[in-house]
């Protein structure tokens, strides 16, 4: 632990949590009744009260928020009306003082704030807001808490001895703590089905059961530091805090691995004194910054960055989504799941998925940092691939249904029309005669058999189309949630 004394410390250290997850079809109004019955409030930008709402001491810019983006893009994260294609925002103040004890100490915290965002295609956001209660804590420290706090399940050693305390309860798991106490409305609409081929997981969407983690912190460097060491951004993106024996952890030891790694997800527009690191993991601000500058840059952590990292996570889960539903399809069996991916590939590319939507260029290059980290553009490449094999399918599929059909249809066309309503059309005219038929002959019989299985033929080939237009329009309303 000596080793904590001589390392920089935080006067800040402000944290944010965020749980994606998957709900299940077709809840999103009983889960709205629920958060509303829960104290939640519905987040609307032109409530200027809730600029200080949610923060703590920080202050949001609701206008500055709004013009950060483009129209379009603001429009998806700021709606104005309960659009369901949008981003729909509920929060609620918590104000609990916690405590997170863990094998070396005991950090105080402080719950500021909740959000629950439910978002198109059946996804969700759960942002649980953090600010450290103890000043001048060891970076190394702060770090610990982040790494065993973003850890819903037990998963190592030391989160097996982590424990949470609040108002007198204790919690051996951050997903009890969460869920149990935070936001305890929310996992009866998780969708279980996106953890039923998993052995060991049971929560859905995110990897290792581990929360995202967006902070910013405010370092103070020891005297005989002049700038903040690579080492140090590079454990920021990594939430290296502790080894087993209490000393600062690092997970790489080769300095031109870390140099490499550290130029490549940072960004260092105003270097020396402020960093933005990012990975798939985290998105962290680390800087030295005076009192009166750090304000501004929490500001933007808690505002335009904050949606900034949703709608990059919000892009990244949809286009794995699609390309999940993508490998699961039976391609000689699922027309209708062809049609409906389909449908939500030009969905997506065209209401979400844009090149530009951040209006402010620092804005922009820290979204296009968390663009790249993410991959995002080389899933849109991929899933651009899968519409355009889709459509092929498609076209080939239909032309050969088409022909299948033309042929059915002309068939019983020239056998029944030419063959048999010359056969028996007069004994069908008029009040039928059903007496004649049991003078006819056997090519009267099957004349008058080709005659019906005709008709039954053309009605029953129409009635089918009609129901698979009915249930394409109804499997799209599912899928849209409209």
């Amino acid at each position: 632990m000596a080793e904590l004394h001589s390392e920089p410390t935080l006067h800040t250290a402000l944290l944010q949590f965020i749980f994606p997850f998957s709900m299940k079809a077709e809840v999103d109004q009983e889960l709205i009744e629920s958060l509303q019955g829960d104290g939640f409030t519905r987040f609307f930008l032109d409530n200027k009260e809730l600029e200080q709402a949610y923060y703590g001491d920080h202050c949001v810019s609701h206008e500055k928020m709004e013009r950060s983006y483009l129209p379009f893009a603001a429009h998806v994260l700021f709606p104005r009306e309960k659009d369901k294609d949008s981003f729909r925002r509920f929060s609620r103040v918590s104000d609990l003082l916690c405590g997170l004890q863990m094998p070396f100490q005991t950090v105080p915290f402080r719950v500021l704030s909740t959000d629950v965002f439910l978002c198109p295609f059946e996804l969700g956001f759960l942002t649980v807001r953090v600010a450290i209660e103890e000043e001048n804590l060891p970076f190394s420290m702060v770090l610990e808490f982040a790494d065993r706090f973003r850890n819903l399940e037990d998963v190592s050693v030391q989160d097996e001895h982590t424990f949470i305390h609040c108002h007198k309860k204790s919690f051996d798991r951050v997903e009890d703590f969460v869920f149990r106490h935070l936001v305890t409305g929310l996992e009866p609409y998780l969708d279980p089905a996106e953890t039923n081929d998993n052995y060991f997981e049971t929560l859905p969407f995110f990897v290792d059961e581990r929360m995202l983690v967006q902070a910013f912190y405010g370092v103070n460097l020891p005297e005989d530091e002049e700038e903040i060491s690579v080492e140090l951004l590079y454990r920021a993106s990594q939430v290296d805090g502790l080894s087993i024996d209490g000393s600062p952890y690092i997970s790489a030891s080769d300095p031109d691995y870390i140099k490499q790694y550290t130029r490549e997800h940072c960004y260092s527009r105003w270097g020396p004194d402020t960093y933005y690191m990012t990975n798939e993991q985290t998105f962290c601000c680390v800087s030295r910054a005076k009192p009166e500058i750090a304000a501004g840059l929490i500001s933007q952590m808690y505002g335009e960055y904050y949606y900034g990292m949703l709608l990059s996570i919000f892009h990244k889960i949809v286009l794995l989504k699609l390309a999940n539903l993508h490998s699961r399809l039976r391609i000689n069996h699922d027309n209708d799941e062809i049609e409906n991916l389909i449908f939500l590939i030009n969905k997506f590319s065209a209401k979400f998925y844009f090149l530009e939507l951040i209006s402010q260029s620092q804005g922009r290059e820290i979204f296009f940092q968390l663009r790249k980290v993410y991959g995002n553009d080389a899933l849109f490449d991929e899933v651009k691939m899968t519409l355009n094999d889709l459509f092929q399918y498609q076209d080939k599929f239909q032309a050969k249904r088409r022909d299948t059909l033309l042929m059915v249809l002309t068939v019983f066309t020239v056998i029944s029309g030419i063959y048999g309503m010359n056969q028996v059309i007069e004994d069908l005219k008029g009040q039928i005669d059903w007496s004649k038929m049991l003078e006819y002959s056997a090519f009267e019989y099957l004349a008058l058999f080709l005659t019906f299985s005709g008709i039954t033929v053309s009605v029953g080939l129409t009635l089918r189309e009609i129901w698979n237009g009915i249930r394409s329009r109804r499997k799209k309303r599912h899928y849209t949630r409209d």
